[in-house]
């Protein structure tokens, strides 16, 4: 019966596939995807020579010697996160690293447990069918979704064509009808939505199908994964390239999901220039494969952390795989730069290919420096024209200061309802934070590994993060599908001045009739001893709503300039839906005109000082509620509500003083900043006064109006006394 199937599916793909066991041999095939006998020389003849390739090669082979050592394990499916889900994982890993120590060693070891392994898997695969733990995802066979199918795919491909030569006509004719012609026939035909989806999932599909593709040399396969299933266009790893990325090479779904959709992009992207050089994939599209990866590295906090937007893991970092790939492979095809060999410093480690080589050379022979970026904005959109994300920086090295806000599309299904939401990097963490994704990754008690409830009832909700909730409620009303039909506008964006740098943005009807505008400010002074936040939050309604600002932080309550009302005998939740249900109301206050809160974080104080009016209301909130399974990470959280229709929230955050247990020292714990008040706004602009000890006083102003121009001139009458500048903004001090 299996035979039967397999001659049925070869007849209905009409791929005119004829295994190509038999049809060439090791003196006259050149390796596809895999290490060329040029590279194996090369890398070879630094072993021992050069300190980051013996440092990869070492790393290598212990791993994948380790691997050999424990024998061979092919289970049948099981649970996301599960032994076997996390088995058939490694043994792609596995593959793909004994196929490069078989190429570089020539020990047949190597080369036979690669065989022995996908022996394996050409006993199982045919009798697979879909995985029944897919819960509503397309499901693969081995995995609970396609995606891992995939990646399983990719890696095992470059593991195949290492040996290709070496097995026998049977052996590929067997791997090539059991395992990757089905594999093929499930994602492309059985499952062709995936290879045409505009997504991560869409990029790994197309990859992987173009990668088997090379290696057994079925150009029908390869058409598939540049253009789609149908070979228009359409689909496939080309169109990923043209809608996925703006311009900038910004990835809509941010950060965390680039470096994963990285791997299979860039290495489908070194195999297309291999095999058909004709394309010049690295000048595609305005050389945008380089722009994709400086934008993720430039997405980052100067630990290496990416910047979590959307769903995101707070912890993931520039040495993820595709990172390491591309540091290697951008300064060997882009030419070299000095950035690369400082992120290479970071990651300590290269790619065992041409590239590695390169890089590894120059590492050794030029002046390393570790990297600064500096302030930038990215535009979001295809066609770069729908928001984006800004980062006003400054410092250097790993102290430098981080402020970032996103003003960009939704991100599709990972996308969170945050629009002009913002974080705060200083003293070398994350103050004001994003919650990122609510999971466990391959962690099986905790659902297997996949996104929690929480995730939708949490961490995607916008009271979740650092930006303005109407009503309470998300912004479209929590629908995605309404979320994918809009996005933020960028307004201005100035980071000339490392001393005053400012970006604005817009949001508007994302709560109907509600139209927001948020400008901050990342200001130097010699008054103060670190750079502050200076943040104006302008709401304009037809109709009375509830604003609820909140500011999610980590560290120590210290103290304020309001008195608290603690519920001490009994919490309660401040809502019952849209994330509300998961924060206990601690304790509440009224702030009046202007107010103050004061936490430690690490050894730094941390202030918020905020406007405020008659009828302000402040909460205490802790994460925590209606979490029966303890799933959500506990933090503290401030949330400022006010009532009307216009509003403005101007607030600032200094960061001041310094605190250390082990020397028992204190210093500076109340801040030089005491008040903020708004003056004035209207359609032209907001004024804002910021006063302090020391006699400090600013009076800041922000452009309202329909269009930036940098050299128009405006003025706002505040009690009759004439308030004039010119610019979209203005900080004067006094």
């Amino acid at each position: 019966m299996k035979k039967f199937l397999t001659i049925i599916i070869l007849a209905v793909l009409s791929f005119g596939l004829i295994s190509c066991t038999g049809d060439k041999t090791a003196s006259d095939r050149l390796h596809k995807v895999a290490l060329t006998d040029d590279e194996v020389r090369d890398i070879n003849a630094l072993i021992g020579k050069n300190g980051l390739i013996t440092r990869s090669y070492n790393i290598l082979k212990d791993e994948t010697d380790r691997a050999l050592s424990h024998g061979i394990d092919v289970p049948p499916p099981g649970e996301s996160g599960g032994y076997e889900h996390e088995k058939h994982k490694q043994n792609y890993r596995d593959m793909k690293n004994a196929g490069i120590m078989f190429r570089l060693s020539g020990d047949e070891k190597y080369a036979r447990f690669i065989r022995n392994m996908l022996d394996a898997y050409a006993d199982m695969y045919p009798e697979l069918g879909p995985h029944p733990l897919s819960y509503n995802q397309r499901p693969g066979k081995l995995f609970h979704q396609m995606l891992n199918e995939t990646v399983w795919l990719l890696n095992t491909a470059q593991a195949y064509d290492s040996i290709y030569d070496w097995l026998t006509p049977e052996d590929r004719q067997k791997f090539e009808e059991n395992i990757f012609n089905l594999m093929v026939y499930w994602f492309t035909v059985e499952n062709p939505h995936e290879i045409d989806r505009i997504h991560n999932h869409g990029m790994w599909t197309a990859a992987s199908v173009g990668m088997i593709g090379y290696v057994v040399g079925n150009q029908d396969w390869v058409n598939m994964a540049l253009y789609g299933s149908k070979k228009d266009g359409t689909g496939g790893f080309l169109a990923q390239i043209n809608e996925l990325f703006s311009p900038d090479g910004y990835y809509m779904e941010g950060a965390y999901y680039v470096r994963y959709a990285m791997r299979p992009f860039l290495f489908f992207a070194e195999a297309i220039e291999k095999n058909q050089p004709e394309l010049k994939i690295y000048e595609f599209r305005d050389r945008l494969i380089r722009k994709v990866f400086y934008s993720a590295l430039q997405m980052t906090y100067p630990n290496g952390a990416f910047i979590p937007v959307n769903d995101a893991s707070r912890s993931m970092d520039i040495k993820a795989p595709g990172m390491l790939y591309g540091t290697s492979l951008l300064y060997y095809r882009y030419g070299p730069d000095d950035n690369l060999l400082g992120i290479a410093d970071i990651q300590n480690s290269v790619y065992l290919n041409a590239a590695g080589v390169k890089l590894a050379k120059d590492y050794e022979s030029k002046p390393v420096k570790r990297p600064t970026w500096t302030s930038v904005e990215f535009t979001d959109g295809a066609d770069g024209k729908q928001g984006g994300f800004g980062l006003l920086r400054t410092g250097e090295g790993d102290d430098q200061t981080v402020l970032g806000m996103k003003y960009g599309v939704h991100g599709l299904g990972h996308g969170h309802f945050d629009k002009l939401h913002f974080v705060f990097w200083n003293q070398r963490r994350e103050i004001i934070h994003d919650y990122g994704f609510s999971r466990w990754v391959n962690i099986e008690p905790k659902f297997g590994g996949r996104y929690l409830p929480e995730n939708e009832t949490w961490a995607k909700q916008t009271v979740a993060h650092n930006t303005v909730v109407v009503d309470g409620k998300s912004q479209n009303n929590g629908n995605r599908k309404a979320a994918d039909k809009m996005h933020a506008d960028r307004f201005f964006f100035h980071a000339d001045n490392p001393a005053l740098q400012v970006m604005s943005a817009r949001a508007d009807d994302y709560y109907p009739g509600v139209k927001m505008q948020r400008t901050l400010f990342l200001v130097e002074d010699q008054a103060l001893e670190y750079p502050v936040v200076v943040d104006i939050f302008r709401i304009k309604s037809d109709k009375i709503h509830t604003y609820d600002l909140p500011l999610h932080y980590r560290g120590q309550y210290m103290a304020s300039s309001f008195e608290l009302r603690n519920h001490r005998d009994q919490l309660k939740p401040l809502g019952a839906d849209f994330g509300y249900e998961h924060i206990w109301n601690e304790a509440e206050a009224e702030p009046e005109t202007s107010g103050w809160v004061t936490w430690l974080d690490g050894y730094r104080y941390y202030t918020w000082i905020f406007s405020g009016t008659g009828d302000s209301k402040f909460f205490f909130g802790r994460l925590g509620a209606n979490d029966p399974n303890f799933n959500l990470i506990v933090h503290p959280l401030y949330i400022l509500r006010q009532s009307g229709k216009d509003h403005v929230y101007a607030s600032v955050i200094e960061p001041h003083g310094y605190f250390s247990e082990a020397e028992e020292v204190s210093r500076q714990a109340d801040s030089i900043i005491r008040y903020v008040k708004v003056l004035s706004h209207n359609d032209t602009g907001t004024v804002v006064q910021i006063n302090g000890q020391n006699n400090l006083e600013w009076i800041v102003t922000v452009y309202n109006g329909d269009k930036p121009d940098p050299e128009a001139e405006h003025e706002v009458y505040v009690r009759n006394q004439k308030i004039q500048w010119i610019g979209n903004y203005s900080l004067k001090k006094y």
